[in-house]
């Protein structure tokens, strides 16, 4: 039998051409139906690596070629452990360790035991577990606010000297009587924060029934001490072995022009010595110097001020001229003297009811602030120096 002519396996149906039996250089249809299918359609064309060249030779069968693999997505656990407790990309270790420094910064190497305070103080606010006595006296709002807020008014603005400060007794009852001046009663405030701080005493103030008839004054007014100024509640408080504060002169003393500054108004009736002198308490003569400076009084609008309700309106080199800003005191020098003490427990128990025995003794308290004024007021120097 002849030798029959071989003809190769690969080309058979090719018309003669070795290799893909259809001629056309791209895969047919059939073929990319057997192709794997893509596991994430949203992959771009772009990032899907191109189809390797064909490395079939002549007379072999094609090698189809596998897809490459898919990157793995991130797990989601570390996406999770990442963005915990913060915002993006802020580990909730790194936060804390900011907030401690920067608490460190501020309050110093004493941040936690102050954190500590606050958070209790906090608690008893909220829980009302806190004392007030019977005239509404919050010993801890005085101390932690009112008296820190003026406290750098009377240290860095008024720049306070104090002086006689032997004469203030460590307990017990006693009555502290003072001038009054400055068209706003910021003296008496004043004085009250530098017996705290010099003594750790607190003043009770003795106000007027306008104090207590303010809204947001008489509420504040309560918390930091204050009483109304009558004799029962005086006697009440002497006996309670309080240091109590009065101001005889009240609104004529800080409603008084400018030009008669230092210059004592009346006194009263001297119900500040009675009280005294029923309770057997000392009285204690108090001299401000620089109050009077503070809102130099040159005018009064008396007809507004009976629209208003108050005893004066007043007018100053820069109130109402410049609103709000005329409020803001000016920063004169300030000295206090506490005097020596008036003794009352020598006196019989009827002498509160002698008049001329008390209008003696009141007199004789207002001359020894008088010469008092005097005598600072030539030992001060310049109104606004250091």
């Amino acid at each position: 039998m002849p030798d029959a002519e071989i003809i190769p396996l690969g080309a058979i149906g090719t018309s003669g051409r070795p290799g893909r039996g259809s001629g056309r250089s791209n895969p047919s249809s059939s073929s990319r139906s057997l192709a794997p299918k893509q596991r994430s359609q949203r992959r771009s064309a772009a990032a899907t690596p191109p189809e390797p060249e064909s490395t079939v030779e002549s007379g072999a069968e094609p090698v189809e070629t596998a897809p490459p693999p898919l990157t793995p997505l991130r797990p989601p656990a570390a996406t999770e452990e990442r963005h915990s407790g913060g915002g993006p990309g802020v580990p909730l270790t790194e936060l804390i360790a900011a907030a401690t420094g920067a608490a460190k910064e501020i309050f110093g190497d004493s941040w936690e035991p102050r954190l500590a305070a606050f958070l209790a103080f906090c608690r008893r606010r909220l829980t009302g577990d806190y004392e007030v006595d019977e005239y509404g006296f919050d010993p801890e709002i005085t101390e932690r606010f009112l008296i820190a807020a003026l406290r750098p008014i009377a240290q860095k603005w008024f720049r306070i000297e104090v002086r006689g400060l032997e004469n203030i007794p460590l307990e017990g009852g006693a009555l502290v009587v003072s001038n009054h001046s400055g068209t706003l009663p910021l003296d008496g405030l004043m004085t009250a924060v530098t017996l705290f701080d010099e003594t750790g005493r607190h003043l009770r103030p003795l106000g007027a029934d306008l104090v207590f008839r303010m809204p947001v004054v008489s509420e504040l007014a309560r918390k930091g001490g204050a009483t109304l100024a009558c004799n029962d509640d005086a006697e009440r408080m002497l006996r309670g072995g309080e240091l109590v504060g009065v101001w005889p002169e009240g609104f004529k003393g800080i409603g008084k022009p400018f030009s008669e500054r230092y210059k004592l108004q009346r006194f009263g009736r001297g119900g500040f010595v009675s009280a005294a002198m029923r309770t057997g308490v000392p009285i204690i003569p108090c001299s401000v110097v620089g109050a009077e400076e503070i809102y130099p009084l040159i005018g009064n609008v008396p007809s507004l001020a009976r629209l208003l309700g108050v005893p004066y309106l007043p007018v100053t080199p820069l109130f109402p001229w410049l609103g709000p800003l005329g409020l803001v005191p000016l920063p004169s020098k300030w000295l206090i003297e506490f005097g020596e003490p008036v003794r009352t427990d020598s006196y019989d128990a009827g002498a509160a009811d002698d008049p001329m025995l008390v209008f003696n003794v009141t007199d004789q308290v207002r001359e020894t602030i008088q010469q008092t004024l005097y005598s600072l007021l030539m030992q001060r120097g310049p109104v606004f120096g250091s």
